[in-house]
């Protein structure tokens, strides 16, 4: 964003990320496997900064638990953003130190809206995002009981919500079933994917092309709402369209 002479520099500001690994930054050593946090930072300009706190494996319940909601709540201030996405892990009734019902989803989410609320800054709720999963050809939505969940508490609190299940689901549709597989981790032994020397097929987690992708979906509806940081994304950049791979997480 180039700036007239004379004017004022634009104002500092940071989004946070509290979600699970389909937003998570990853090592090198984990490549291709991506989160759409990283990428979204292709999205901002140089003033604004990302405090990526996903983390793999965390329901709502889990990450307030470890204290990840606190520590969270002790760095935002006025003029952040806060983008909330769970469910992933909240539905594992196999796992309960994950498991989080929906009563208990809603609950948690209100929790997290408290904690932006009592900062100052601003809270954006998502709906889960897209898990690769065709039946006779059709996309199936991902969790609809907690993305149903999350669409009725930002309705009830007013909070500005990006629907990136409904999204993401739309952009796989139209990908079609076997195209997706590129936005996800499809990968045989000899593919050369450092994370994964023995192959891997996982239809949750993103590839390096399905994070930047994801995050210019989070982009578009981020630029629309009347946040402090709108006017400072930028969707739809080469970085975040591009089709081809290219080999880690540069904005170039």
């Amino acid at each position: 964003m180039s700036l007239a002479v004379g004017a004022a520099a634009p104002p500092p500001l940071r989004i946070f990320i509290a979600s699970d690994s389909t937003a998570q930054d990853y090592r090198a050593d984990r490549y291709p496997q991506s989160g759409w946090g990283t990428m979204l930072r292709c999205a901002l300009a140089p003033n604004v900064t990302v405090e990526n706190r996903a983390i793999g494996g965390r329901s709502t319940n889990s990450f307030i638990r470890e204290g990840r909601l606190d520590r969270i709540a002790a760095d935002l201030r006025r003029g952040d953003t806060l983008l909330i996405q769970f469910g992933h892990n909240d539905q594992s009734i196999d796992k309960p130190e994950r498991y989080t019902t929906v009563a208990q989803y809603t609950a948690n989410l209100h929790r997290f809206l408290a904690v932006a609320r009592q900062a100052g800054a601003r809270a954006v709720i998502l709906t889960p995002v897209a898990r690769r999963d065709f039946r006779n050809g059709v996309e199936q939505p991902t969790y609809p009981a907690y993305a149903d969940a999350a669409r009725q508490v930002a309705r009830a609190t007013r909070t500005p919500l990006i629907d990136l299940g409904k999204r993401s689901e739309a952009m796989v549709q139209a990908l079609g079933e076997e195209a997706a597989k590129r936005y996800y981790l499809h990968y045989e032994g000899d593919a050369g994917a450092p994370g994964y020397p023995q192959g891997v097929h996982d239809d949750t987690h993103f590839s390096e092309l399905g994070a930047r992708h994801v995050a210019d979906l989070v982009a578009v509806d981020l630029k629309r709402m009347r946040l402090p940081v709108s006017r400072y994304v930028t969707p739809h950049v080469p970085a975040l369209t591009r089709a081809t791979p290219a080999g880690g997480p540069t904005c170039d």
